[in-house]
């Protein structure tokens, strides 16, 4: 085989060489993965992956980064490069690349990345050149070159799709191209807000202007607050043509400001005012944006949902009367065509009339979910006029994308993100908007590394970059439709997502409510015994901490007297404990002084009156914050519970993520972190999705990533179950944990205790059983109840049942947290990675996602006694409910109705499901001896549990087997969708079992072996 394949390359250079100057190929085992032309260098890490990198001092960076630490471990890829026409062109098995030969920085125009998505051919240009701001016209900050700082929309009175959010750290900007019309005296006006910022202070800020090399300071002062705009002008004398400049916080600015606008006007001129785009034209067979046609009757672009290509989707298709008129130009010839339409309608069926025709769109699981529908239209040859309109008040629908294709033309996928990720959802009620991550659905994307800096993960070591200008350093992901794949080469070049103890996937209490270790000792976990309710990890809120609840270092001695005696009661119980930390100190805390002499007196003021708050950035304070925690280490406690939420605290190490960075500390300190991820508390706020410059990358290494602090409500409860599969497929990061049962807010009724809450029984029965196949599955509330026995009986026993569930679920969930730091597909899989091809998994991915790849979960989101749930079954498979024992036949729709004591779960026909065979009161009491697996029978299967146990699945006309591997464990067998037998023999020998007609399943009990186990179920004849 490798001969064959390199006779072909052979051939292949032959005529490669005929065609150009052959420069490299990657034949030979020890030919370099580079290739070098000029200032731009590129390296074949994989078919699918190239690093791209321009020095303009041709001085290239070979260590690895902060991010990218694992680029050396690629194996040798194929792949030939070749010089011809100005431009270099590299091929690999999967991609073409070009970049056009002495062109400079890459941008759009210079450099292309061919590959084949589906069924599509797809051209990508990853790197964006600085866009141009036309003079006189009012130029949107969001919509330009930004370097360190975030698009964002949360706060109000911007003008366009949002602001320039952040300037948070030095070399954090913006850049564009100007044009003066001749030589003269101008001036650049920037419309900015300059509220309360992330360092507490509400002040004159500064920024820094640069046109071309000449540097410019402008002051900003302070506005009322974030939703208050002004305007600060730079003069600037400019000879005529073309010019560069960059708007950004220079070493010597404060920063911590927000830019909506800017223009390049006359000295003395008004300030443009924005002017809506012009409509572009769609040309035939190229996919266009919705919003860019002819708008009318309140139809708008927007940008508060995820998902949608380009900057905005269209919306305000919600009355009669609201249009998108298209014009279509290139039409070949009269006849019929196909209307490509991208929507999502979170409601119900949707009306929408095309040219003269009505419509009924069915809906989509949210509106984060799209889906695209061909649509037949009649067209004349050449330029058509296509309109889009809402007949009457049945209609609401958001537009993304359109297309004019021949009929039955392949549906064209548009550079839209898959997923996306932010650093919490605190405050989140229903909806948020997150930052886009690895996956997009036309198969590509830029991981841009220019920022990060240096790093080497044996000595964890961080230096910066050389200074090397203008300097670019980015990778392309090229995967077309294979998302698994990309998510492996994520993973093998930032690293794995991190596999977290069995324990943690178990059960976790948590309640922001003041409890004492004679709470723990004497009532809660008692209670979680009596009641049979297991559990695993013991979280200990805030109001433990002396001398301040919020922020102090000690233990309260009036909360609990013996600290040590009180975690190692806790470990006696089989659970483990974290400790709740907000990361800054009062000057009155008596670890103040002590702190402040390690931190060389650096502690500076800035969380309120005499609070002192930490740089993680710098090694004298990162040990002194460090040192605060070891008493209690010592005393016992495991791991800690990072809240950076509120206070202060940051990270002015350049070039890396400020939670990454504090995250691997903790992680080096309990094994993880438990905390917020991918940004950093000054970066837009604690629940901010503002992506910061050096991306979500790291975090996935060391985190769990607890989202923070949500509304308690159902919108909210929806909301999760698509967010936990996007947010793992945009970073690689398996272990999100949300509070279940929301924290504070929402539907809250009287509680058991005194200032307390609770839920409706209905929303804390089904956010229970959402948590049951989630990654971590950790109750918790702002004083609000969350167990099982505060609840009337039916909530309290579905509760205790789904709880029991999720206990006996440990050796599945735990080996799908295995896989996913294997393979980097994580443990809740949002549909289109396992079926890409299909759109509706892409429109049902709000609803419904994998857990693993054999178990599909559809949590119930409604009120009442009993919820239906409309559920979409991947095709391929027959899909058994693993609760009722029905089966539905892949690649339809079913209505499915349950009540509290289940929910729709599926189990996919040949897949296999191993829990514990027994109730146990938490995963250290689970001595191993005893599982059940549960087969869905229809197609053959296989599974490898944790620790390496096999289990493989046939089945034939005649009979289903199930093999399994030496075992000293007892197995419970469950076949299910399988009619009753004629007999069941465990290792050849007739064995007795049970029937249940009514969920079709067969249960046999099979002893431990020292050799492969059969168990075989023989088909009545018929």
């Amino acid at each position: 085989m490798a001969t064959s394949l390199r006779g072909r390359l052979v051939r292949l250079l032959a005529v490669t060489a005929m065609a150009g100057t052959l420069v490299s190929t990657g034949i030979a085992e020890a030919a370099p993965q580079t290739v070098t032309v000029g200032q731009a260098r590129f390296e074949v890490l994989s078919p699918t992956l190239i690093r791209t990198e321009y020095a303009g001092d041709a001085h290239f960076v070979d260590a690895g980064t902060f991010n990218a630490i694992g680029r050396d471990s690629f194996t040798k890829t194929p792949y030939t490069a070749t010089k011809r026409d100005g431009w270099l062109t590299i091929r690999t098995s999967a991609v073409q690349l070009r970049y056009k030969l002495d062109s400079g920085e890459f941008s759009d125009d210079n450099l292309t990345v061919q590959l084949r998505t589906g069924g599509q051919d797809v051209t990508a240009r990853p790197w964006t050149g600085k866009p141009a701001c036309a003079f006189g016209t009012l130029c949107e900050a969001e919509q330009l070159q930004l370097a360190g700082v975030g698009s964002a929309s949360d706060h109000r009175g911007y003008t366009g799709d949002g602001f320039a959010a952040g300037f948070i750290n030095p070399g954090d900007g913006l850049a564009f191209r100007a044009t003066a019309p001749s030589a003269g005296d101008y001036q650049l006006d920037l419309r900015y807000a300059n509220g309360t910022g992330g360092d507490g202070q509400h002040t004159t800020r500064t920024l820094t202007v640069l046109v071309d090399d000449a540097a410019h300071t402008v002051t900003l002062p302070a506005t009322a607050d974030w939703d208050t705009w002004a305007l600060a002008t730079v003069p600037i004398t400019l000879p005529a043509g073309q010019h560069q400049v960059t708007v950004k916080r220079g070493t010597a600015d404060s920063g911590n400001v927000n830019l909506d606008s800017l223009a390049v006007v006359n000295t003395g001129a008004a300030y443009p005012q924005p002017v809506p785009p012009a409509p572009t034209p769609c040309a035939f067979g190229v996919l266009c944006e919705a919003e860019q046609g002819a708008l009318s009757g309140g139809a708008h672009p927007a940008s508060d949902h995820d998902g949608h290509s380009g900057k905005a989707f269209l919306a305000g298709m919600e009355r009669i009367g609201a249009s998108d008129t298209l014009t279509v130009t290139g039409v070949p010839a009269d006849g019929s065509y196909d209307l490509q339409l991208r929507y999502a309608d979170a409601t119900q069926p949707t009306s929408l009339t095309v040219q003269t025709t009505n419509l009924t769109l069915p809906p989509t699981s949210s509106w984060n979910s799209w889906r695209t529908k061909a649509i037949p239209v009649q067209l004349k040859a050449g330029t058509n006029t296509v309109k889009l309109s809402c007949p009457d008040t049945n209609c609401h629908v958001n537009l993304d994308t359109v297309a004019v294709t021949a009929p039955h033309s392949v549906l064209l996928a548009p550079h839209a993100p898959l997923g996306g990720y932010r650093r919490g959802l605190d405050g989140v009620d229903g909806s948020a908007v997150s930052a886009p991550g690895i996956l997009y659905q036309d198969g590509w994307s830029l991981l841009d590394d220019t920022v990060s800096a240096l790093y080497d993960p044996r000595t964890k070591v961080v230096t910066q970059r050389p200074g090397n200008q203008p300097y670019q350093d980015g990778y392309v992901f090229a995967y077309g439709q294979n998302y698994g794949r990309a998510l492996q080469e994520l993973a093998q070049l930032t690293g794995p997502s991190l596999l977290l103890p069995c324990w943690a996937y178990g059960v976790w209490y948590s309640e922001y409510y003041d409890r004492t270790a004679a709470d723990f000792q004497q009532t809660i976990v008692p209670k979680f015994r009596s009641q049979h309710v297991p559990l695993d990890m013991l979280v200990v809120d805030t109001d433990f901490k002396s001398p301040d609840r919020w922020n102090g270092w000690e233990i309260d001695p009036t909360r609990f007297p013996d600290p040590k005696a009180f975690f190692q009661w806790a470990h006696d119980q089989g659970l483990h404990t974290t400790l709740n930390i907000h990361p800054s100190i009062r000057a009155t805390d008596p670890q103040f002084p002590a702190a402040q002499a390690t931190a060389k007196g650096k502690l500076q003021p800035g969380c309120g009156n005499d609070c002192y708050i930490f740089d993680f950035g710098d090694p004298d304070q990162l040990r002194a914050y460090f040192d605060l925690h070891r008493t209690m280490e010592q005393q016992g406690n495991d791991v800690w519970w990072l809240d950076w939420c509120c206070d202060g605290s940051k990270s002015s190490l350049p070039g890396v993520t400020p939670d990454a960075w504090i995250n691997q500390q903790y992680a080096e300190h309990g094994g993880f972190a438990f905390s917020r991820a991918y940004g950093s508390l000054q970066a837009g706020g604690y629940s901010s999705p503002t992506a910061v410059p050096t991306g979500p990358w790291a975090d996935k290494r060391t985190t769990l990533h607890f989202t923070g602090d949500t509304i308690s409500d159902w919108a909210t409860l929806a909301f999760e179950v698509g967010y936990t599969p996007g947010e793992s497929a945009a970073t690689g990061l398996a272990s999100v944990s949300h509070d279940i049962g929301g924290h504070t807010g929402g539907l809250q009724q009287p509680g058991t205790e005194p200032g307390s809450t609770k839920l409706p029984d209905d929303l804390y029965a089904r956010w229970v059983q959402f948590g049951t196949f989630q990654p971590i599955d950790r109750l918790h509330s702002n004083h609000s109840d969350r167990l099982p026995w505060q609840y009337g009986p039916a909530a309290d026993a579905s509760a205790t049942k789904f709880l029991n569930l999720r206990e006996n679920l440990v050796p599945y969930t735990y080996t799908l947290a295995q896989q996913a730091t294997a393979t980097g597909m994580p443990i809740v899989r949002p549909l289109y990675l396992q079926y890409p091809g299909e759109q509706e998994a892409y429109a049902q991915a709000g609803g419904e996602y994998l857990y693993g790849p054999d178990v599909l979960v559809a949590p119930a989101t409604s009120p009442g006694t009993t919820a239906t749930t409309n559920v979409w079954f991947p095709p391929g498979n027959d899909w058994t409910d693993y609760f009722t024992g029905k089966t539905y036949r892949g690649g339809t729709t079913a209505q499915i109705t349950t009540g509290w004591d289940t929910m729709p779960v599926f189990l996919r026909s040949g897949g296999i499901m191993v829990t514990r065979s027994g109730n146990v009161p938490g995963d250290a009491h689970d001595p191993g001896t005893a599982a059940t697996v549960t087969v869905a029978g229809g197609h053959n299967g296989a599974f490898t549990l944790y620790d390496g146990q096999s289990l493989r699945y046939t089945e034939n006309a005649h009979s289903a087997t199930l093999t399994i591997g030496a075992t000293q464990r007892v197995w419970t067998v469950r076949f299910t969708n399988t009619a009753a037998p004629s007999a069941v023999y465990v290792d050849g020998r007739r064995s007795t079992w049970t029937w249940d007609a009514a969920t079709r399943t067969v249960t046999v009990q099979a002893p431990p072996t020292q050799h492969p186990l059969k168990v075989v179920v023989s088909a009545k004849p018929g």
